[in-house]
């Protein structure tokens, strides 16, 4: 029952207006700082255990008060974009060592700063490693039961966050 009710208070955290959106409000904190100009909220919505990969997938885990895991799910074109943004605007061809280095940055700085939002509301939070993937299409285990699904617009382009509560 207290796992039930900890995904509803979460839920309920994302979609209030105001300073409440800890993984939102990270993301519009975070970007700007690294070269984005344009950073708007999609839909919000509520999906059942698996995602599907858009073809990079960055994983971290959270800990201590609330467990679970974050999933920033993007497709292979956004993540090149993403990380040559970061980059200072250096050509991003594929996927290499560099690009792969920068998103897992990325994940671990927007989680650092969600974490950070949620200590802000008296909620202790610790992060894993980023765990980043590469392939279209296969399928991930989010939760064994709902979670949230937040759709973030960068310039044109889409990046899922994808929370669960455990």
């Amino acid at each position: 029952m207290w796992q039930k009710q900890k995904l509803e208070i979460l839920t309920l955290i994302l979609v209030l207006q105001g300073a409440n959106k800890p993984f939102i409000d990270a993301f519009h904190t975070i970007m700007p700082q690294i070269g984005f100009t344009e950073v708007k909220r999609g839909n919000i919505s509520l999906k059942d255990k698996t995602a599907t990969s858009k073809g990079v997938t960055v994983l971290v885990g959270l800990t201590k008060e609330l467990g679970g895991n974050v999933a920033y799910n993007m497709s292979e074109e956004t993540a090149k974009f993403v990380a040559s943004t970061m980059m200072m605007g250096m050509p991003v061809e594929s996927m290499d060592d560099m690009a792969q280095s920068a998103i897992s940055e990325l994940a671990n700085m927007l989680t650092a700063n969600s974490a950070t939002n949620l200590s802000q509301m008296g909620i202790e939070v610790d992060i894993s490693t980023p765990i980043l993937t590469i392939g279209d299409g296969f399928t991930l285990k989010i939760s064994n039961d709902k979670y949230i699904c937040i759709e973030m617009l960068i310039n044109s382009q889409t990046v899922e966050i994808n929370v669960s509560i455990s």
